[in-house]
């Protein structure tokens, strides 16, 4: 009798997590599903930022050419030419010597017609909150463009103005098929756990480095 009483409080409890757990991630979700009205997906109606960033994906995916991350660098460009952004900032994960996703922005996005230098580099992206607080922290940049597909923006725009930075989107075009439904998947894990960083950890950068990097204007502050 004990054994059963002990096993249905267990499974109450696993249950009550669980539900804890689904009601968290659809929170989550809803709460950064309303930064979607600072995302612009025509650059007409975007407001003028000194420097965009651009958020790091792998330049390949299956072997083929990852159409997220060509996207993206086509939406960059799209930007600069417009007069949108005069400077773009690539972040992105360079944690290991064989992987770098910076680099290949930057290259992509000279071949694109990008002068080299109005392009800055951060190979300590190593996710999207280390991206976004390093570029306020460790590049001063107060007020920003974000630049990815619009799912990845809408929470990239919830970190920094958590910390009080002001920015905007640009959404990328984005993908379809089986693994932009992966992606999609992942999103959702990703939101609970952008919220839990922010609201409840408050989760600090990777790494911050030893001094302050300047871009465009913001080398007088």
């Amino acid at each position: 009798m004990e054994l059963k009483t002990g096993r249905k409080k267990w499974l109450a409890f696993i249950s009550a997590v669980g539900l804890g757990g689904v009601l968290f991630l659809l929170f989550a979700n809803s709460h950064i599903n309303g930064f979607e009205e600072y995302v612009a997906t025509d650059y007409n109606s975007l407001q003028y930022n000194e420097v965009g960033l651009l958020l790091g994906t792998s330049k390949y995916a299956y072997g083929r050419p990852n159409s997220y991350f060509v996207n993206r660098i086509n939406a960059a460009a799209e930007l600069y030419r417009a007069g949108k952004v005069e400077y773009i900032l690539v972040s992105g994960d360079n944690s290991e010597e064989s992987y770098n996703e910076p680099q290949d922005m930057k290259e992509a996005l000279i071949a694109a017609g990008i002068n080299a230098e109005d392009i800055y580099v951060d190979y300590a992206g190593f996710s999207t909150l280390d991206s976004v607080v390093r570029a306020s922290k460790v590049f001063n940049i107060e007020s920003l463009t974000i630049i990815s597909q619009q799912f990845h923006c809408e929470r990239a725009i919830y970190i920094p103005r958590a910390h009080g930075i002001k920015a905007v989107g640009y959404a990328a075009k984005d993908v379809s098929g089986a693994s932009a439904t992966r992606v999609k998947f992942r999103e959702y894990l990703a939101r609970a756990k952008a919220v839990m960083d922010i609201a409840i950890i408050g989760t600090e950068p990777t790494y911050y480095g030893d001094d302050p990097y300047k871009i465009g204007s913001y080398e007088e502050r």
